[in-house]
């Protein structure tokens, strides 16, 4: 993997994004949220979290946030299931959030399609709209009890992708 965004788009969201297929008409917005998510979460550098955290991966997903996707939710969309095993060498486990981007990009789209736009009903913010993208993020992934916030998010993108 490449700490290049934008090699990262083209070599892992993206292709994931249309794997996963729930993003049609909105991919670029989906792209630029998972791509935000990675660089505030890791920088696209860490795979665990610092300070001995629990999270893990460039998304730096919990391994219980991991788990209560397959149990609560996938178990009710087996066509998401089954791709997200073709993205898994062997059985779908936390562990590999750490180590195949591709799953862990899978992953955290499933995390924001459950939360922000199935449980939250709350669409996508559109493509380029920065702050929105931040709001969206620590609404629903970092949530209002984490220790992340806004302007962080921005910060991240700002200092790795400018373009927007």
């Amino acid at each position: 993997m490449s700490d290049n965004p934008q090699i990262f788009v083209r070599a892992t969201i993206g292709p994931v994004l249309r794997q996963l297929a729930l993003d049609e008409y909105r991919l670029q917005a989906a792209e630029e949220l998972l791509l935000g998510t990675a660089l505030q979460e890791s920088g696209l550098i860490y795979r665990r979290q610092l300070h001995n955290g629990p999270a893990l991966g460039l998304f730096q997903m919990e391994p219980a946030t991991h788990d209560d996707i397959w149990v609560n939710f996938l178990t009710y969309h087996p066509a998401i299931a089954k791709v997200l095993r073709g993205l898994a060498p062997g059985a779908p486990a936390a562990a590999l959030l750490e180590t195949e981007d591709a799953y862990a990009a899978a992953m955290c789209r499933v995390h924001y399609w459950r939360m922000g736009q199935i449980v939250g009903q709350e669409p996508l913010p559109a493509a380029g709209e920065l702050a929105g993208m931040a709001a969206y993020w620590k609404r629903f992934y970092n949530t209002p009890a984490g220790g992340g916030n806004e302007a962080e998010f921005i910060a991240a993108w700002k200092a790795h992708n400018p373009s927007i």
